[in-house]
């Protein structure tokens, strides 16, 4: 079997492809904010392309204690009667946003003060129950606002601990106080919030839009800050609001007719302090990280540290030597006191048992590997923060280019059974991650959530997979038949070698476990603010500490997977293929515990369809995690043993 061997000369020469691919496309996608908008005062045509109606864009709702989000009409607020959707492209679909144009338009520099919107009766049936109830769902959840102006999130910002003020995108739609006067969630901020067993409404909202002037360019002025602040009014008067009476609340148990009236207010702060190239600083700065992130690099670099010091010692002393002393042997005599690695240069390139499952991992792994290293480049280099749109472009880069790498990769496996192989690398681990994500899905669709994918857009995901990802598979598996296989640099024997008794530290097992263990150490503090970016709808922005732990993860899988192949080949055990993926690989399952761990500790998440969700989509996320791990410990492996039995002479 040459299927391990020839991939490594098909990653070269498709990382060129790759590389010419992606620059290609460099220039011929747009990313959402990062071209300004000049805005200016109705009538003023001195500045042109200029706007003077500032339109707010709402997106999905979502809560911290449900993996449901929902869309913004699923809530029966004000609407537009003619609704006009943004195109939305496939990341953002993926990612569950469903951005819509809302009744919210305001001029610029025009300010207003409780303009009402609308108002919503809810009457004593059952159709409008049902609403108020869903509503009241909402508000007992902590449901979440998001909303946008100029491709920026509106901020609710408030003060925390050590008087400091924490900007979070996105307001809760009301708030909830027990039978007992407990107020949860933002009822605690509004001391007038003490009627029992109630729901609060924040039916108005403040909105304070921060812009600067470019005076010299004369380009107008730019938006560089939007900031709300909810707040809960009851409005005798429905026809004419004035935001003046007491908050408005809804009893638990109430029956009858209700009517809430949605109000706002505007302001605009002109701030020659900040630029438009700097404006997400505010809400970046408002999530002190920075410390705790510098505090997992140090412990991973320590980590690394000292595998590179064990690394070095074999490779410079111990491995140095024994290699030096074999190749002074001259006579049979001397070349019967062999012992440890060099015994079984016979055996430690014969094929692996089920090698046709690994090169399929193998080509998965790689094809996840590249990308992971795109994606971190990307958005370290062109977005303050993950964006879809990213996403939507990657997407189509890994069908066209990464696949590719992929299906020439498994396709090097180069035996009788080749059809089978480029069977399997298209379909298995695709497959297992669509079959996943389907069922998710219609758990989704049950729970008629904006997360669920449209039916459209799926059979547009499975038409990039048979019509374009397939076709590709086989036409690499048509050229990689082709190839010629790799030299090995010492011949296999006919006869296998058996196997000496192991001791218990270099059993299969005990090796894997103990493998997985120092590659996780390095990451799992940045893997806590990753699931807090998922599950609790932080913003992720720390692109430079992840790329750095990137690297880091990547070195340490490479040399523990070194580390304990040679203490297994010392100890005559030349079955090291799939041990170098599965030592790597088991940092999956450390993963997968903490990501247990994390759900039970960290999350309040209630309902048996959002615990569902959660542990559908972790799955899939450990299974890509293990086949990228896995990949990295094979790859330095093979490097490592090829390296030293290349420059062992063998009789």
């Amino acid at each position: 079997m040459t299927n391990c061997w020839q991939s490594v000369s098909a990653v070269r020469m498709l990382l060129l492809l790759f590389g010419a691919a992606l620059l290609s496309r460099a220039a011929a996608f747009y990313l959402p904010g990062l071209a300004p908008v000049s805005f200016c005062e109705p009538g003023n045509d001195k500045v042109p392309d200029c706007k003077s109606t500032i339109e707010l864009f709402v997106n999905r709702l979502d809560s911290v204690e449900s993996v449901l989000p929902y869309e913004y009409t699923a809530f029966d607020f004000c609407s537009e009667t003619t609704m006009k959707r943004p195109s939305e492209n496939l990341g953002q679909v993926l990612f569950g946003e469903r951005i819509e144009s809302s009744p919210y338009k305001f001029e610029f520099k025009k300010p207003a003060v409780c303009q009402k919107v609308c108002t919503r009766i809810y009457e004593d049936n059952p159709s409008d129950r049902a609403k108020l109830d869903f509503l009241k769902k909402g508000m007992l959840l902590n449901y979440q606002h998001h909303w946008i102006v100029d491709n920026m999130p509106v901020t609710w910002c408030y003060d925390v601990e050590d008087g400091q003020k924490f900007c979070n995108p996105g307001f809760p739609i009301g708030c909830f106080v027990t039978e007992v006067g407990q107020p949860k969630d933002a009822c605690v901020v509004n001391s007038n919030f003490n009627e029992r067993d109630s729901f609060y409404i924040f039916n108005h909202v403040d909105i304070t839009i921060y812009y600067h002037i470019v005076e010299h360019e004369q380009l107008g002025a730019r938006l560089v800050a939007a900031k709300i602040e909810p707040k809960s009014y009851e409005h005798p008067n429905d026809q004419s609001p004035d935001c003046s009476g007491g908050p408005k609340f809804l009893k638990n148990k109430h029956t009858g007719m209700f009517k809430i009236t949605y109000t706002y207010s505007v302001n605009f702060v002109e701030d020659k302090t900040i630029r438009w190239a700097s404006r997400w600083d505010y809400i970046l700065e408002s999530m002190p990280h920075t410390n705790i992130q510098w505090f997992s690099i140090m412990n991973s670099l320590v980590i690394v540290l000292f595998l590179s010091g064990m690394v070095a010692m074999i490779m410079l002393r111990t491995l140095h030597k024994d290699i030096a002393r074999y190749n002074q042997m001259d006579s049979v005599e001397d070349a019967q006191e062999e012992f440890g690695w060099k015994l079984v240069h016979g055996d430690v390139f014969r094929p692996p048992r089920k090698g046709m499952l690994l090169s399929v991992f193998l080509g998965s792994g790689t094809q996840i590997f590249i990308m992971t290293f795109v994606t971190l480049c990307m958005s370290l280099l062109l977005h303050p923060f993950i964006h879809p749109s990213i996403f939507s472009h990657l997407h189509y880069i890994a069908t066209s280019i990464s696949l590719t790498i992929q299906i020439i990769e498994s396709r090097s496996f180069g035996g009788e059974k080749w059809k089978t192989n480029v069977l399997l690398t298209a379909f298995l681990c695709p497959g297992v991650v669509f079959a996943d994500f389907f069922v998710m899905n219609l758990i989704l669709w049950g729970e008629r959530s904006s997360a669920a994918m449209p039916f459209g857009t799926l059979v547009a995901i499975l038409a990039l997979w048979f019509c374009i990802s397939v076709p590709l598979t086989f036409i690499g598996a048509y050229f990689g038949f082709k190839k010629t296989g790799i030299e090995h640099p010492v011949r296999t024997n006919q006869i296998p070698r058996q196997i000496p008794e192991q001791s218990f530290y270099t059993k299969p097992f005990p090796g894997i476990i103990m493998g997985g263990i120092l590659p996780f150490g390095c990451i799992f503090i940045q893997l806590f603010f990753i699931l807090n970016s998922i599950w609790s709808h932080q913003m992720y922005y720390m692109f430079g500490f992840l790329f750095l732990v990137f690297i880091i993860l990547v070195i340490t899988c490479s040399e523990a997977t070194i580390l304990l192949c040679y203490f297994h080949l010392c100890a005559e055990d030349y079955h090291w293929q799939w041990r170098s993926f599965l030592t790597s690989g088991f940092t999956a399952v450390y993963f997968l515990v903490y990501a247990v761990h994390y759900f039970f500790s960290k999350l309040q998440i209630t309902g048996l369809a959002s615990t569902i969700l959660y542990f559908g989509y972790t799955m899939i996320m450990a299974l890509i995690f293990f086949l990228f791990t896995g990949s990295i410990g094979f790859f330095a492996c093979f490097w490592f043993v090829t390296k030293i039995y290349s420059v062992v002479k063998v009789d």
